[in-house]
């Protein structure tokens, strides 16, 4: 993992990714369910949980290692991070640091990637968090 302008899992750039996050740019409609003879479904609210998760995660285990590497945060807003993914980010490289100091980096950038995922999930399994936009 790179630097600033590094690549991210499935070759895309930090640059690239934080272009698609304030543009919208990017994105595609969810699939949605053949219709029924009730009419059309609406998109499941897991699918788009689970782009929203695969996408936080992305974003958090890519921070994680930049603080991991220089040993300093910077602005949650600066990272494109709301204050929910944060707090994500902070626990993860909390649990990285200690295991990189016992095991070693590749340990910790394993630990990473799963924590990332794990709390990813776990924070959009209901869809979007409420509470706005910073949450």
């Amino acid at each position: 993992m790179g630097r600033r302008g590094g690549t991210l899992p499935g070759g895309a750039t930090a640059l690239g990714l934080g272009l698609v996050l304030l543009t919208g740019c990017g994105t595609t409609p969810a699939p949605t369910a053949a219709p029924t003879a009730a009419g059309p479904t609406s998109p499941s609210a897991s699918a788009a949980a689970t782009s929203d998760a695969t996408l936080c995660a992305a974003i958090v285990a890519h921070w994680a290692r930049e603080v991991l590497d220089s040993g300093t945060y910077g602005d949650y807003q600066s990272m494109g991070l709301s204050n929910g993914q944060y707090e994500i980010l902070r626990d993860v490289v909390d649990a990285a640091r200690a295991v990189r100091h016992r095991q070693g980096a590749p340990a910790a950038h394993r630990l990473t990637d799963r924590r990332a995922r794990a709390a990813c999930t776990e924070r959009y399994r209901d869809g979007v968090p409420t509470g706005g936009p910073w949450q």
